[in-house]
């Protein structure tokens, strides 16, 4: 990189560049894009690599460079940069939403591109052009709110530093990084060598960082894990040590999902002394979770540090000289002060590093079908077959939001994947880091069959020209859809859980994603014994887990195949995603339905189960006597046993929970719990289960799933165990008082249950944008007021009630919708019709002036009116409402309408004075 930008200047600029980094305590994030680090959506054609991110620790906390600040850096320094869009108004943000909505099941480098340079109010482009580096297949857009000064800041930018020379572009580079990987294939850590090697003692003057000091036992190299306490319990030396430590105390409080893996320091071997230590702490956010449960945090602490997914630091562990003398700790408590009081008062003049940090992510189905569809399918397709592969892939597809067309079309291409991978490969799976060996070949030749599936695959090999994306039309569809009624496209997605009604010739199961005490047993009971069952014939029995030996799920599946007609109650906690699939595999292989009934409740950031549900569950087992499962009052651990399947579910808070379930199953049942009315949890409750949680994960951390009687944590389990019981007694009268009554829960999961069996279910909206629906900007008429004005025409124009005669009915019939077309993308380009998105869903006037037609068409004139002073201006020639055409004509022939008037060929009716109608302008 330093040599293709500096030529025979590399070596002496990438010494200054290192020592500017450590002098101004920077950091520079990058992406390399190789071929090397195994396959994603197309391997590049070269390895290339860009700037992301770079960051300061400035006073206060780590400062993100704005996207222009980024430039003129990279532009000083001539670092590679990716291609940056800057949209500075309302109208150049609602065309850039909209540029992606009409792109993005479609789009590719080329085409993109080329609509976000006309929207934008800005266009910087890449330093690497990424069709010739990496092909025409797009990963995706990075988009971040930034201040309403960015513009002008971007401009100067622009203009004091305009873009680098590259003065080694024409010098023999050395060694590529394929090339030195290629020439150590053997061992992977010879390649690491090489590679450190090849980038020079500027960039990497010891290698210790990758494999420690081989003079000592390699084991060492993972420090203790104590380390972490011994450093949050340490007195920070200056103001970043401090907020660090605030940050790392508060991810263990919350019990985020992070791993915090502590390492010895190689590079400061010669500094280390019993009373000096070096470690390196690297931390690692598994789950998106913990991002929005920390954020929360931060908006109540404005002074906390940004979390990022993962990040490590260097860590030195002292005895300071002067001990834990006042005045010393005084005088860093006043630096931290003064530092955290300078941080909030930087944020208060300016644009919170906060609001730059708001990013969203937007992908394109071209490069998901490759790497979330086929590479990411390949286990499942091997592993469990073609119909749980099916199953995934139309999951996703469903979860993404992609249009029922694409989806049938991916399910047809899928469909033919997976049958020809698995007849090549037999049962040996192929490797998800070099599936496009085999991918790529077989996109190429389905893209090659029709120009769908050119625009399907968006670029395989050197076939596709982009360029033609947007000219290609379906011949067998109307261009906007008005008059003649497409055949609905029956959506892709298997068959929901709940269809119009549950066949009579179709089981159901109905199961229990819930806890010990969440009266599942009980209530399948009620159920059994319920006069008219469900509602309908079918036979109702259940199987209770705590009476089956050996597995219980193959057992429920054997059950389903000798009684596929029943509805099985399966009386047995489901916890987790491994019971879920394989409940999904009993429904697709017997013709059955599934519904989950889980516990009302409100949840945690974390848990779809708030604390006062578990409160009640535990108060519930322990009242139990002679349970068939000996999980009740004489269990010693009973408390232990239900925090085990409290962590179960942690992870995803009870709207993500119910919403995987809906996804999965269609439906969803909640039982009804707790009283609304009810009063806060009391403090020992809380305190109790709190002191549990911390506990377990004490336990689970040090010993994994061995029993809490087992562990070195058994003393503590025994004494907390004997306080649980002792806590819950002493708030029985609480606990009883919240709870629903149980006759009243029964009743509403059996009414939910029937009006499932009934097909009278909705499940709850989960209401996502429809990608890739948008091909054209339209004013939205309504259709009653069309009829209205032409039967009021046919009333006073006898040419018009004789055109109209034997017709009425044809146009009622035909006319779906009617709209006045503003802009289509295969006419105007993606571009003219995104513009339109800063007037979406207004309110907007046409006068209808006109009425041309002859034996084949008829179509209003239109004027388009104004919103908020701004002209609507129709990029047609002729703006019009296209009301009926004969068979066999298009309506895009009704264009042609003017030109036959004025040829003789059509009559016309003046509308004296004009028909005011009014509509939404919408994208379809």
């Amino acid at each position: 990189m330093f040599r293709e930008a500096w030529g025979t200047k590399a070596s002496k600029k990438e010494a200054e560049f290192n020592d500017f980094l450590e002098k101004n305590r920077m950091c520079i994030s990058m992406e390399l894009v190789t071929a090397v680090l195994g396959d994603h959506g197309q391997r590049p054609l070269d390895d290339y690599v860009v700037v992301t991110a770079v960051t300061e620790l400035g006073n206060g906390k780590p400062k993100f460079y704005s996207t222009s600040e980024i430039i003129s850096f990279c532009r000083k320094w001539r670092l590679p940069t990716n291609h940056v869009w800057l949209f500075s108004t309302r109208k150049s943000v609602t065309s850039f939403f909209a540029a992606f909505d009409a792109l993005c099941e479609e789009g590719t480098a080329t085409s993109v591109c080329r609509a976000l340079d006309e929207v934008a109010d800005i266009s910087v482009p890449a330093s690497k052009d990424h069709v010739k580096v990496q092909g025409e297949i797009l990963e995706g857009l990075v988009a971040r709110i930034v201040s309403s000064g960015s513009a002008r800041n971007m401009e100067n930018v622009l203009r004091d530093h305009p873009p680098p020379p590259f003065d080694g572009a024409d010098l023999d580079l050395g060694l590529s990084l394929r090339e030195i990987c290629a020439a150590h294939r053997s061992n992977e850590e010879q390649q690491i060598k090489a590679l450190l090697t090849s980038v020079g003692p500027s960039f990497c003057p010891s290698d210790l960082d990758w494999f420690g000091d081989e003079s000592v036992d390699s084991h060492s190299k993972n420090a203790d894990k104590s380390v972490v306490t011994k450093f949050l319990q340490s007195q920070p030396a200056d103001y970043s040590t401090s907020k660090l430590q605030e940050m790392i105390r508060l991810m263990k409080e919350k019990r985020l999902p992070a791993a915090f893996k502590c390492y010895h320091n190689f590079n400061r071997a010669n500094d280390v002394s019993p009373d000096n230590l070096f470690y390196k702490l690297v931390v690692h956010v598994h789950s998106d979770s913990g991002f929005r449960r920390y954020q929360k945090e931060m908006r109540h602490m404005p002074g906390l540090w940004p979390l990022y997914r993962g990040f490590f630091v260097d860590i030195n562990l002292f005895k300071s000289n002067k001990g834990r003398d006042p005045m010393a700790l005084k005088s860093i408590d006043n630096a931290v002060k003064d530092a955290s009081e300078s941080s909030v008062q930087q944020g208060k003049e300016g644009l919170a590093d906060d609001d730059a940090n708001l990013m969203i992510k937007l992908k394109f189905l071209t490069y998901k079908l490759r790497t979330f569809l086929i590479r990411n399918g390949l286990s499942i397709l091997f592993k469990e077959g073609p119909a749980a592969y099916k199953a995934y892939y139309l999951r996703q597809m469903k979860i993404w939001g992609t249009s029922d067309g694409k989806q049938k079309e991916l399910c047809k291409m899928l469909d033919e994947w997976a049958a020809h991978i698995k007849r090549k490969s037999g049962n040996k799976q192929l490797s998800s880091s070099i599936y496009l060996s085999e991918a790529e070949p077989f996109l190429e030749q389905y893209a090659k069959r029709s120009p769908k599936n050119q625009v399907l695959i968006g670029s395989a090999g050197n076939l596709v020209r982009t360029e033609d994306f947007l000219a290609l039309v379906d011949g067998d569809l109307d261009e906007e859809g008005d008059l003649v009624k497409k055949e609905e496209v029956a959506p892709a997605t298997p068959e929901p859980a709940v269809k119009e009604a549950v066949q009579k010739d179709e089981g159901l199961i109905v199961f229990f994603p819930g806890i010990p005490g969440c009266a599942k047993s009980a209530l399948c009971k009620e159920l059994l014994n319920a006069q008219g069952g469900l509602g309908d014939d079918r036979p109702l029995h259940t199987l209770m887990g705590d009476l089956v030996k050996g597995k219980y799920w193959p057992k429920i599946a054997d059950e389903r195949r000798k009684k596929p007609q029943s509805i099985m109650l399966a009386d047995k906690n489901a916890p987790n995603e491994d019971v879920w699939r394989q409940i999904e595999d009993m429904c697709r292989r017997t013709r059955t339905s599934a519904v989950p009934v889980v516990p009302d409740s409100e949840g945690t950031e974390s848990n779809p189960y708030a604390l006062d549900a578990l409160a009640v569950f535990m108060f519930r087992v322990l009242q139990r006597v002679n349970h068939p499962g000996n999980l009740d009052k004489a269990s010693s651990n009973a408390g232990y046993v239900l925090l085990m399947f409290y962590h179960l579910y942690e992870g995803k808070n009870c709207k993500e929970f119910e919403s995987e379930l809906i996804e999965r199953f269609g439906s969803l049942v909640k039982m009804p719990l707790l009283r609304s009315e009810r009063t806060p949890l009391p403090d020992p409750v809380k305190s109790i289960l709190e002191e549990g949680i911390d506990l377990f994960q004490l336990h689970s951390r040090r010993h994994g799933r061995i029993e809490s009687t087992k562990g070195t944590y058994a003393a503590e389990w025994t004494k907390w165990e004997k306080q649980l019981r002792t806590t819950l007694a002493a708030n029985s009268e609480y606990l009883n008082s919240i709870q629903v009554p149980f006759e009243s829960a029964v009743h509403h999961v059996r009414e939910e249950l029937k009006r499932i069996a009934k097909g009278e279910y909705k499940p709850p909206s989960s209401e996502k944008t429809k990608h890739g629906s948008i091909v054209f900007a339209a004013i939205n008429l309504p259709v009653t007021q069309v009829h209205s004005l032409l039967e009021k025409l046919a009333t006073s124009n006898p040419t018009m009630r004789s055109f109209l005669e034997g017709k009425k009915k044809r146009i009622e019939e035909k006319l779906e919708r009617a709209h006045v077309t503003l802009a289509h993308k295969r006419s105007h380009g993606v571009a003219a019709v995104a513009r339109y998105g800063q007037h979406l869903n207004r309110e907007v006037p046409v006068e209808l002036t006109e009425l041309i037609f002859n034996d084949k068409m008829a179509a209003f004139t239109a004027h388009v009116g104004s919103v908020d002073g701004e002209t609507i201006v129709s990029k047609n020639e002729w703006p019009h409402v296209t009301l009926w055409t004969a068979e066999g004509v298009t309506a895009k022939e009704a264009n042609a309408l003017p030109q036959l008037h004025a040829d003789g060929k059509a009559s016309r009716v003046v509308i004296d004075p004009p028909a005011l109608v009014s509509g939404p302008l919408e994208f379809f």
